[in-house]
C-alpha cells in the first residue's frame, strides 16, 4: 500500500486540486433556495361557479368533484370547503407519488366530469409546492395615479418585464381591478320602449363582431374575406342599435356609458395607502437571490413614471441570505475554533495549516457532488455542511495526531515510517467513518416533512464524509510525510506539560473507577440513565425549530356578512397598532383575498408584516404584542398570526394550525353545538390562543323565490327571471373591445340605486316576450336569508374543524391538556373525534424518525461486531450510545429547546459520533477481547488527546449554531445542541464507564 501511495502521489494531488476547482465553480453557479426542493403529495382544486347558495353548490358540484377525484390513483384523503359558489377540493397523496402524473390525473377526472356539472362551472388545480407563497412582494403607490392606473402599469409594464426573469414562474396582481367600461341602463326608459335589459345585452354583443367569411383568388391575389362590425370606443357604443318592435333605438336613450373597474370586493393596500400589489413567484428549481437580484434591475430599468413608487412588502431572499450567512459564519467560526483546540493540543503551525487546506478542499467538492445531483444551497445542505466541518477536521486530527505520536515515540523518522503510520490508523478510521455514514441510511426510508428535509442534510454530510475519509486516508499522508519534521514532534512535546496533567487526573479517576468497575459502571450507568429518564418526561416538544423569519402573517376575519367597508374600517384600527409597533419596518393588506390565495370570503382577509433588521425584540415577542394589542382594542375581529415559512410548510401538508380538533357526525346541528363545547374546552388550556370553532359563516343572502305558476301567466319561466336580475344586479358582459393590447369588457348593469339597496330589486322590471314588463315583487318574494354557512367534508364525512395556535407552550403537552379536556366533554356517541393540524405530522415525523435511531443503533451494533467480532463489546458500547442519548435529553430540556424533528436528527447523529469514539478507543485495545483492566487503561490514555480532540472540535465548531446568534439559524440550534451534549457526554463514558465495564463482565482472574 505504502509504495503504491508514493508511486501515485502526483495523480493524487491532481484529482483533489481538480475537485477543488470543480467544486469553486459548481460553487458559484448552484440555485440558492431557503428549503430544499420537496415534492410535497398534495393538489389543490379551485372551483368556481357564479354566485349560488353553498348547500346547493356542495350537492350540485362539490360532492360529485369529491366522488370523482377519490378514484384517482394514489389519493389518500380528500377534504373540501365549500362556499357560495366557490370551493377549494385538497387532495393528499401517498408520499413519493410522482405529482407531475398525480396533478394530470385530477385534470383528468375533472374534465371527464365537467359536462354533467352546471353550465359555468370552472376549476384550476395546481400542486402545492412552495411557489404558492411568492418570493418577492412588491408594492406600486402613487400620489397621483389611481388604482386602475397602477394596475394597467403593473398589467403593460411590469408583468412582461418580470416574467421574463429566468427562474419566475408566475408574476400575480392584486388590487387595481382591470378596467370595463360601465352600461348603466334605466329601467324606466327600457320600459318606456318596451325593452328588457336583455335586449340591450345581445345588441351590444351582435354589433361587436368580426368574422372571416372565406378566401378568394382574385388577380394572381389571394384574398380573405373579413366581414367587421367592430366597437372601439365609447362613442361607438352610445351609438349601438337596439330595436324595439317596428322602430330602431340607440343605446344612448337608455342608459350612460362609463369608464369604470371590474366589480370586485377586496381591498389592497400597503403602509396605509391604496396600491397595487405585485407577487412574485419562482419555479420549483429557481435561485431565490439570483431572481431577486434580477428583478430589482428589471424594475430599475423600466422607466416608471416617477410618480410611482415601488417598494418591496416581502422579500424572502432576506431570510435565504440570511440564513446562508448565519451558516457560512458558523463553518468559518468553527474552523478557527477547531484551529485553536489543534493547536492547544498538538503546537503546530502546520498541522494547523494542513487542517486548514482540507477542509476547503472538503467542502469544495462537496459542492460539486451537491450540483451534480441537482440540490441547491438551502438551510438543509448549508446546515449539513457546519455540522460536517467538525467530523471532516476530526478525520485530519485522528491521522495527523497518530503520525505526531509515532513521530514523537522515533517510529516515524523519515517519510515512509510517517506512511507506514498513517497506514496503521486506516482500519480505524474507515470503521469511524462508516459509523457516521450508517446513521444516514435509515432516513432513504422515510418520507413527510422530515424525510425531504433531513434527506438533503444526509446527503450532504455523506458526501462530505466520504471525500473527507478519502483525503484523510490519502492526501493527508502524503502532505504530512512530506511537510512535517522532527520539529514540529519536538514543538508538540511542548503540549506534554498540559496533557500530562490531564492524564494524571484520567489516571487518578481511573484508580477510583477501576477499583471496583462494576460498582462504578453501574453507578455512572445509572446516572446517566436517570437523568435520561427524568428528562424525557420533562422535555417539552414541537414539530418545527422556531425560526426568526423576520416578518409574520396575521390573519383576520370580521364579522361574517359585514360590508366590505366596514370590515375595512374595522381593519384600519390593526393597521394603527401595527404602524404603532416600532419593530414593524413596513406592511401589506389584503381584504377579500390572501397572500397564498385559496378560498377567501369578502370579510376576511391578512397583512404580511415585515420586521426591521438589527437590535430589536424577538419575533414572537412583536408577535405576541400585536396579538394582545388587537384582542383588547378590536373586538369582533378575529386574528390569527404566524411565521411565514411556517403558514406554508402547514399548508403544503394539511393544516398550518398547531392543534386541530376534528369532529365529524351526520347531524349539522350536534356537530356545531360539539363544536362550540370544544371551542370553550380549549379557552381553559393555558397558552392555547386564537381559538377558531369552525362555524364559519358566509354571509348573508337575498332569497328571490319565484312563483313558478305566476312567472308562467307572463310568458316567462324562473331562467328568464334570474338572468335578467343577474344583469341588472352583477352586470354582465356583453362583449370585449380591444383597446391597444388589451380587451376592455364591456358591462351591462342597472343603475347603482338599483344595485346598492335591497329594496330596490322588489322593484326590478322583468321584460316578458311579447314586449311588457312586469314587476319583479308580482312574480316572486323577496327576503333576507341570513348565516349561510361555510360546509366541510373530509372524504365525503361532514366535518367542522376547532383549531388553534400556542404561545408559550409546547405542542407535546398542550395536546395532552387538550385531548383530556376534550375528552371530559363526553360528546354524544355520534360524534367521531380525530386529531390533525401539525400535531399529527408531528406524531408521524416522530415515528419516522424513532425508526431511524433504532435502525442506526441496529447498525452501528453491526459495524462494531463486524470490526471486533465481539458481542460483549458490542453490548457495551451500544449501552455508552444510549447513555450519551440520555445526555442529549437532559441538554434539551436545561437549554429550554423543544424535542423537534431537528434535535431527534441531532440525537440520531450522536449515535454515529459516540460509535466513532467508541470505534477508536476499542481499536488501541491490545489483545483483543483477552485484554485485561491494564490493556484497558493504556488505550484509554494513549486515547484520551486524540478522543478529547475530537469531541472538542466537534462540539466548538456547532457552538455558533447551538447559540443561535444570527437570523435563520434556528433551523438547525436544536441538532447542534443536541450533538454538543451527546459528545459532552460521550468522553467520560467511553474513556471510563466503557472499560469498565468491559472489565466487570471479565473474570477476575483475567483482569
Amino acid at each position: 500500500m505504502i509504495p503504491q501511495l508514493e508511486r501515485h502521489a502526483r495523480s493524487i494531488w491532481l484529482a483533489v486540486i481538480l475537485l477543488t476547482i470543480g467544486g469553486l465553480l459548481a460553487a458559484r453557479g448552484m440555485p440558492v433556495s431557503l428549503f430544499p426542493h420537496i415534492d410535497y403529495p398534495r393538489v389543490v382544486v379551485t372551483i368556481d361557479a357564479g354566485d349560488r347558495d353553498a348547500a346547493q353548490m356542495a350537492a350540485e358540484i362539490s360532492r360529485p368533484v369529491e366522488i370523482a377525484l377519490r378514484a384517482v390513483p394514489g389519493v389518500t384523503r380528500i377534504r373540501s370547503t365549500t362556499s357560495r359558489g366557490a370551493a377549494d377540493v385538497a387532495l393528499n397523496f401517498v408520499w413519493g407519488e410522482d405529482m407531475v402524473t398525480a396533478t394530470l390525473a385530477t385534470q383528468g377526472a375533472l374534465t371527464t366530469l365537467l359536462p354533467d356539472l352546471p353550465a359555468g362551472t370552472r376549476f384550476d388545480v395546481r400542486r402545492s409546492d412552495p411557489t404558492i407563497f411568492p418570493v418577492l412582494g412588491i408594492a406600486l403607490t402613487s400620489n397621483s395615479l389611481d388604482q386602475q392606473a397602477l394596475r394597467q402599469i403593473a398589467e403593460l409594464k411590469v408583468r412582461p418585464a418580470l416574467t421574463a426573469v429566468q427562474g419566475v414562474a408566475a408574476v400575480d396582481i392584486l388590487g387595481g381591478t382591470p378596467r370595463e367600461l360601465a352600461v348603466d341602463v334605466d329601467p324606466a326608459r327600457l320600459q318606456t320602449f318596451g325593452l328588457g335589459i336583455s335586449d340591450v345585452t345581445a345588441a351590444i354583443g351582435k354589433s361587436n363582431d368580426i368574422r372571416g367569411a372565406g378566401k378568394v383568388e382574385d388577380r394572381h391575389r389571394l384574398y380573405l374575406v373579413l366581414v367587421q362590425s367592430q366597437l372601439t370606443s365609447a362613442a361607438d357604443l352610445l351609438a349601438t342599435p337596439i330595436r324595439s318592435g317596428a322602430a330602431v333605438v340607440t343605446l344612448r336613450q337608455v342608459a350612460t356609458v362609463r369608464p369604470a373597474a371590474q366589480p370586485d370586493y377586496i381591498r389592497v393596500s400597503s403602509d396605509g395607502r391604496s396600491a397595487v400589489l405585485i407577487n412574485v413567484r419562482q419555479a420549483l428549481t429557481g435561485d431565490t437571490v439570483a431572481i431577486v437580484a434580477a428583478v430589482d434591475a428589471r424594475l430599475k430599468s423600466l422607466g416608471l413614471p416617477s410618480t410611482v413608487a415601488v417598494t418591496p412588502f416581502y422579500d424572502q431572499s432576506e431570510l435565504v441570505t440570511g440564513a446562508a450567512n448565519a451558516v457560512r459564519d458558523a463553518i468559518l467560526l468553527g474552523a478557527v475554533l477547531a484551529g485553536i483546540i489543534l493547536f492547544v493540543f498538538l503546537r503546530s503551525g502546520r498541522l494547523m495549516l494542513i487542517t486548514g487546506l482540507m477542509l476547503p478542499a472538503v467542502l469544495a467538492g462537496t459542492c460539486l457532488a451537491l450540483r451534480a445531483f441537482g440540490m441547491s444551497f438551502n438551510m438543509m445542505t448549508l446546515g449539513g455542511m457546519a455540522a460536517a466541518v467538525g467530523l471532516v477536521v476530526d478525520d485530519a486530527v485522528v491521522m495527523l495526531e497518530h503520525m505526531m505520536r509515532r513521530m514523537q515515540e522515533g517510529t516515524a523518522s523519515d517519510m515512509r515510517g510517517r506512511l507506514a503510520a498513517a497506514a496503521e490508523t486506516g482500519r480505524p478510521l474507515v470503521g469511524s467513518t462508516l459509523a457516521t455514514i450508517m446513521v444516514f441510511l435509515p432516513l432513504s426510508f422515510i418520507s413527510g416533512v422530515s424525510g425531504g428535509f433531513f434527506k438533503a442534510l444526509a446527503v450532504t454530510i455523506v458526501t462530505a464524509l466520504i471525500l473527507s475519509l478519502l483525503y484523510a486516508r490519502f492526501a493527508i499522508p502524503l502532505l504530512a510525510a512530506s511537510w512535517l519534521r522532527d520539529k514540529d514532534a519536538e514543538a508538540a512535546k511542548k503540549a506534554d506539560g498540559f496533557m500530562s496533567r490531564l492524564d494524571r487526573g484520567y489516571a487518578r479517576i481511573g484508580d477510583r473507577v477501576f477499583a471496583r468497575p462494576a460498582l462504578a459502571a453501574g453507578i455512572i450507568g445509572l446516572i446517566f440513565a436517570a437523568i435520561g429518564f427524568v428528562s424525557w418526561y420533562q422535555l417539552p416538544s414541537g414539530f418545527m425549530p422556531a425560526m426568526d423569519e423576520g416578518g409574520f402573517v396575521l390573519d383576520y376575519t370580521a364579522q361574517p356578512g359585514a360590508a366590505l367597508a366596514d370590515t375595512d374600517r374595522l381593519v384600519k384600527q390593526v393597521e394603527a397598532i401595527i404602524s404603532a409597533t416600532p419593530e414593524v419596518a413596513s406592511y401589506s393588506k389584503r381584504l377579500g383575498v390572501q397572500l397564498g390565495g385559496g378560498l377567501t370570503e369578502a370579510d376576511e382577509g391578512d397583512f404580511f408584516i415585515r420586521l426591521k433588521g438589527g437590535s430589536r425584540r424577538p419575533i414572537e415577542a412583536v408577535m405576541s404584542d400585536v396579538r394582545q394589542q388587537v384582542d383588547a382594542k378590536v373586538p369582533g375581529l378575529q386574528i390569527e398570526l404566524i411565521q411565514l415559512m411556517e403558514d406554508l410548510i402547514g399548508d403544503l401538508t394539511a393544516v398550518p394550525q398547531p392543534i386541530e380538533v376534528k369532529l365529524f357526525g351526520d347531524d349539522p346541528a350536534v356537530v356545531a353545538e360539539a363544536a362550540t363545547r370544544v371551542g370553550k374546552a380549549l379557552r381553559q388550556v393555558q397558552g392555547v390562543v386564537e381559538i377558531v370553532d369552525g362555524l364559519r359563516v358566509a354571509g348573508d343572502a337575498v332569497a328571490v323565490k319565484v312563483d313558478a305558476g305566476l312567472a308562467a301567466q307572463q310568458g316567462i319561466g324562473p331562467d328568464i327571471v334570474a338572468s335578467q336580475i343577474e344583469t341588472f344586479v352583477g352586470g354582465t358582459v356583453a362583449t370585449k373591445i380591444r383597446m391597444g393590447e388589451q380587451l376592455v369588457g364591456v358591462r351591462v348593469r342597472g343603475y347603482e340605486d338599483i344595485r346598492s339597496r335591497v329594496a330596490q330589486i322588489v322593484a326590478l322590471p322583468i321584460a316578458t316576450p311579447d314586449g311588457r314588463s312586469v314587476r319583479l315583487g308580482s312574480i316572486a318574494h323577496v327576503e333576507i336569508a341570513s348565516g349561510q354557512k361555510q360546509l366541510n367534508r373530509e372524504d365525503l364525512s361532514p366535518l367542522i374543524a376547532v383549531t388553534a395556535r400556542l404561545e408559550e407552550r409546547d405542542l407535546g403537552s398542550a395536546m395532552q391538556e387538550v385531548q383530556a379536556k376534550v375528552s371530559g366533554l363526553r360528546l354524544p356517541s355520534s360524534i367521531r373525534v380525530d386529531y390533525g393540524g401539525l400535531y399529527a405530522e408531528q406524531r408521524r415525523s416522530f415515528a419516522d424518525m424513532a425508526m431511524v435511531f433504532g435502525a442506526a443503533l441496529l447498525l452501528s451494533a453491526l459495524l462494531l461486531t463486524y470490526l471486533f467480532e465481539n458481542i460483549a463489546w458490542t453490548f457495551f458500547a451500544i449501552i455508552t450510545v444510549l447513555l450519551s442519548a440520555g445526555a442529549v435529553l437532559a441538554g434539551l430540556w436545561i437549554t429550554s429547546t423543544e424535542l423537534n424533528i431537528s434535535a431527534l436528527m441531532g440525537l440520531t447523529m450522536v449515535v454515529g459520533m459516540v460509535t466513532e469514539l467508541v470505534i477508536f478507543f476499542l481499536a488501541e485495545i491490545e489483545g483483543g477481547a483477552r485484554a485485561g483492566l491494564e490493556a484497558l487503561r493504556k488505550a484509554g490514555s494513549n486515547r484520551l488527546r486524540p478522543i478529547l480532540m475530537s469531541a472538542l472540535i466537534a462540539m466548538l465548531t456547532l457552538a455558533p449554531l447551538a447559540l443561535g446568534i444570527s437570523r435563520g439559524a434556528g433551523l438547525q440550534q436544536p441538532l447542534a445542541i443536541a450533538i454538543i451534549f451527546g459528545l459532552m457526554a460521550a468522553v467520560p463514558l467511553v474513556l471510563l464507564f466503557l472499560p469498565a465495564a468491559i472489565v466487570a463482565m471479565q473474570p477476575k482472574a483475567a483482569r
